[in-house]
């Protein structure tokens, strides 16, 4: 999984991808978000923290691993997410946008777990 693009996020809007990924897209200190309601995808374009309504690139982990925080990008448009999801498919077109298509994400084990026994509690 870590060799290529490796893209999750979950339901708070929590976009983590894998050091891989993150170094193929050139190591950006943000992205601009964008989403194409259309084709129910999501782009994440590689930009600076000066650009308005960028999005900081956090550190999501020990092995490398980075995420943005786009709450108010699935706020606005109403996405909604019953737990965490892959891209299987994600790419980086020519561009240079990393793309996100909703309607190909699959499930993740541990969020799909996760949300079984969340809602169990309840």
């Amino acid at each position: 999984q870590y060799a290529g693009i490796y893209v999750t996020m979950n339901a708070a809007g929590h976009i983590v991808m894998s050091r891989v990924t993150y170094e193929m897209l050139g190591e950006p200190e943000a992205f601009g978000l964008l989403y194409d309601r259309v084709n129910n995808r999501i782009g994440l374009k590689p930009t600076r923290m000066s650009m308005k309504n960028a999005y900081p690139v956090r550190v999501s982990n020990k092995s490398g691993a980075k995420m943005v925080k786009a709450y108010r990008l699935i706020a606005e448009h109403r996405i909604k997410l019953p737990h965490t999801v892959r891209f299987e498919d994600a790419e980086i077109d020519e561009d240079g946008i990393l793309v996100l298509d909703l309607r190909t994400a699959v499930a993740c084990r541990r969020g799909l777990a996760r949300a079984r026994r969340n809602t169990s509690v309840n």
